[in-house]
């Protein structure tokens, strides 16, 4: 069975910085416009409570995901880092990280929820889509070509997920 839990911070800083870089190892680009380095750094940074959080998975003892969500302004965040590592693929960890932050977003008073995301993560954008997430033009700098910019309205009944 998933665990999710939010990580403790300092005590888990570490860990968090730890699947943070193997996240950035897996995709292939470099995350420098996104000033990645800083935000290890200086975790939890952006990522406090109570606008802020990062979530981690386990299935057992063995951490196997993680997702993160920062404020964009008083009604707008947004999700990063969603990472379910090879080992807990196929248990649905991101479908239940992505939820469960997104179930934390409203119950912060967030009205929406925004990503982005990279056009060739093909199993990611069909569960952003299976979520209620829906094309929004771009909000963020991003020099990706291609680059997937999405969002979910979080006050709106008929756009929850069955």
């Amino acid at each position: 069975m998933i665990q999710i839990t939010t990580a403790d911070f300092p005590r888990q800083l570490e860990t968090v910085r730890a699947i943070f870089r193997e996240y950035a190892g897996s995709l292939d680009v470099d995350l420098c416009f996104q000033n990645f380095e800083s935000e290890l750094a200086g975790l939890p940074g952006k990522f406090a409570a109570p606008r802020g959080r990062v979530l981690l998975a386990y299935n057992g003892e063995e951490l196997i995901g993680c997702v993160a969500m920062r404020p964009l302004d008083d009604t707008t965040c947004e999700m990063k880092r969603l990472y379910v590592r090879p080992s807990g693929r196929g248990l649905r960890a991101g479908r239940q990280l992505a939820t469960r932050i997104c179930d934390i977003a409203r119950e912060a008073g967030y009205h929406r929820i925004r990503l982005d995301s990279l056009p060739t993560m093909l199993a990611a954008l069909d569960l952003y889509a299976s979520l209620g997430f829906a094309p929004i033009p771009a909000y963020v700098f991003n020099p990706i070509s291609g680059a997937v910019y999405l969002e979910r309205n979080l006050i709106r009944p008929e756009n929850r997920p069955g």
